[in-house]
């Protein structure tokens, strides 16, 4: 194993590169991105209003930061398994996911406001990586059943 890693240090260099790059996106995710939600999800929001939002820049701000994970996680995808079927699928799976979820919770923001635990859910899959982790052992278990 430690063989294999030293023969593909260019490739965990770059992986660990990208890793580093989705942590400072959450890091700087206050300076960076427009969201009221930040520091609404982080308190005790459970007798709280929802905050003031401004729609646009709110959908352009998620849309963004759900673009920019995807992005970095294809590629570390990519640096991960060298396969351009998987990317491919892996872009369309992205797509149809990120449609879902800001559909979903912008639909479930102005339509049933008081689902707030739907809302943080919705949001945590549009603004964190989770795909990502989901989708390294998908794509591991199904290279091994080959």
């Amino acid at each position: 194993m430690l063989k294999n890693l030293l023969k593909n240090k260019g490739r965990v260099g770059v992986g660990v590169f990208l890793v580093v790059f989705l942590i400072a996106i959450r890091a700087f995710e206050n300076t960076i991105f427009y969201d009221p939600f930040l520091d609404y999800f982080k308190g005790e929001y459970s007798n709280l209003s929802l905050p003031q939002n401004n729609p646009i820049k709110l959908f352009l701000s998620l849309g963004f930061r759900f673009y920019l994970n995807s992005m970095i996680s294809l590629a570390l995808l990519y640096v991960i398994f060298k396969d351009n079927k998987i990317i491919k699928f892996s872009i369309f799976l992205f797509s149809i996911f990120g449609i879902i979820l800001m559909v979903s919770f912008f639909f479930t923001l102005n339509f049933f406001p008081a689902e707030k635990m739907t809302l943080f859910y919705l949001r945590r899959f549009i603004i964190q990586p989770i795909f990502l982790i989901l989708f390294i052992p998908a794509f591991y278990y199904q290279k091994k059943m080959k």
